[in-house]
């Protein structure tokens, strides 16, 4: 089996759009901290607190592409660094489809 650049394109496209991911849902629920401290005068807390529920779920599917990424670096678990691939879809989106597309392009360097 010839190693091309595939795979490791791929994992490095999932892991730098799983660390955007990551700050990003870190940002939301900073910035959502500090603001819900103002909204609660207004009586807006829970528009807030939903904003702030994107944070976590950004942050966890930041996480799966940056583990995606290292196992499509590795070329093992397939299926991991294609679910990867597609969880960093959420962040920069462009980085994401071509994760995608590299992991399905090398599938036969996987073990």
């Amino acid at each position: 089996m010839q190693k091309t650049w595939k795979p490791t394109t791929a994992g490095v496209l999932s892991i730098v759009a799983g660390a955007i991911d990551v700050i990003i849902g870190a940002v939301i629920l900073i910035a959502g901290g500090i603001a819900l401290q103002f909204l609660e005068l207004t009586g807006m807390e829970w528009a807030m607190g939903l904003i702030m529920a994107i944070g976590p779920i950004w942050i966890v599917l930041g996480i799966v592409a940056i583990v995606g990424g290292v196992y499509a670096l590795k070329r093992r678990l397939w299926g991991l660094a294609l679910a990867g691939a597609i969880c960093a879809v959420s962040g920069f989106w462009l980085l994401g489809i071509l994760a995608i597309i590299f992991v399905a392009m090398g599938k036969g360097e996987f073990e």
